[in-house]
C-alpha cells in the first residue's frame, strides 16, 4: 500500500518569505503537499486543527499570536486519541525565527526544529532530513502496531512546549514590577482590587475577568500584558486563558481521561485545566 504525501502547513505574515519556503520545500521535498499558507497565529491555529497537517512551520512573530502561542492552542485543543490509540497525530513543528539567539535559547535542547530568517538551503535541507526521518518511524509497521503513536506524540508535543513556555525560557530584559492592585473602571467609578485578594483572571475578549471570593471586574487589558507582572509562585497559568492564584485551589480531581479540574475557596464554579499545565497538580 502507498503511504500518502506528507502534508505542511506554513504560517509566515510575510508573503515573500512564505513563498520563499514553499519553493525550497518543493526543491526539496517535491512530495510534500502544503494544504495550507497563512498570515497570522489565530488561522494557523485554526487551519491546523481544521487540516491536521503532518508538519508545521510556524513564524514566531505574527501578527494577533506568536508561532508559540498558536502551538499552545493546538497542545490545549488538539483531539484526544482514540482508546485505540487511533487518531491524527499532533504535527511536527518546526518555528521560524528571525532572533538566533532567542532560537538557540529557546530550542536548542528541545526535539522540534527551528529555522533562522532568512533561510538557509543547507539548514533547511536537514530539517527536512530530519522531519521525513521521524515520519517514516512514525508509520513504521511496529509504531502502527504498537497503537499509541498519536499519544506518544501529543505527549511528547505538550512536553516540549511546556518547557519553551516556561518563564524566563526566552525572556530578554529586567522582569517588569509586581501588580499590588487591579485598577477597575466602571463608569465614573474605579475599584482598587488587591491582587493578593484575586482567586484567578480569565481572558474573556479585549477584556481580562479578575474575579474575588465576593466579585468579579472586567479589566481592558490582556493577560499577556498582565502575566509578567504576577508572581509566578502564587499565581500559576492552568490554561491559555486562565491564571489562577494557588492559594485558593481547593481540589484538583483528574479524571480517567487525564483532564484535571478546580475547586477553588470562595467560588462555586469549577475551572478546568489544560494538557499543559496539568503537570502542576501531582500528588506527594
Amino acid at each position: 500500500m502507498n503511504t500518502p504525501p506528507a502534508r505542511a502547513l506554513i504560517a509566515e505574515d510575510e508573503p515573500l518569505l512564505a513563498a520563499g519556503l514553499r519553493a525550497d520545500l518543493a526543491a526539496l521535498w517535491p512530495t510534500l503537499d502544503v494544504v495550507a499558507m497563512v498570515g497570522d497565529g489565530l488561522r494557523a491555529a485554526e487551519q491546523t486543527l481544521a487540516l491536521q497537517p503532518d508538519v508545521c512551520f510556524f513564524d514566531i512573530r505574527m501578527p494577533g499570536s506568536t508561532g508559540l502561542e498558536a502551538a499552545q492552542a493546538l497542545a490545549e485543543d488538539w483531539p484526544e486519541p482514540a482508546a485505540d490509540g487511533s487518531g491524527a497525530p499532533f504535527p511536527l513543528l518546526v518555528f521560524v525565527t528571525a532572533y538566533d539567539d532567542y532560537a538557540v535559547q529557546a530550542f536548542e535542547a528541545q526535539a522540534v526544529d527551528y529555522l533562522v530568517k532568512p533561510v538557509d538551503r543547507q539548514r533547511l535541507a536537514a530539517c527536512v532530513g530530519r522531519l521525513q526521518a521521524r515520519l517514516a518511524q512514525r508509520g513504521a509497521p511496529a509504531a502502527s502496531a504498537a497503537a499509541a503513536v498519536p499519544a506518544d506524540a501529543l505527549q511528547a508535543a505538550v512536553a516540549q512546549l511546556r518547557a519553551l513556555l516556561a518563564p524566563g525560557a526566552a525572556a530578554a530584559g529586567g522582569a517588569p514590577p509586581r501588580l499590588e492592585v487591579i485598577q477597575a473602571q466602571v463608569g465614573n467609578l474605579v475599584h482598587l482590587v488587591p491582587v493578593a485578594e484575586v482567586l484567578y483572571f480569565e481572558a474573556a475578549d479585549k477584556y481580562v475577568r479578575v474575579v474575588t471570593a465576593q466579585r468579579e471586574h472586567l479589566v481592558r487589558a490582556s493577560l499577556k500584558e498582565l502575566l509578567p507582572q504576577l508572581d509566578p509562585a502564587v499565581f500559576w497559568q492552568v490554561h491559555r486563558g486562565t491564571v489562577v492564584q494557588a492559594r485558593a485551589v481547593v481540589t484538583a480531581r483528574r479524571e480517567e481521561s487525564g483532564k484535571v479540574t478546580l475547586t477553588l475557596r470562595g467560588r462555586p464554579e469549577t475551572l478546568t485545566v489544560s494538557r499543559l499545565y496539568a503537570h502542576l497538580f501531582k500528588g506527594m
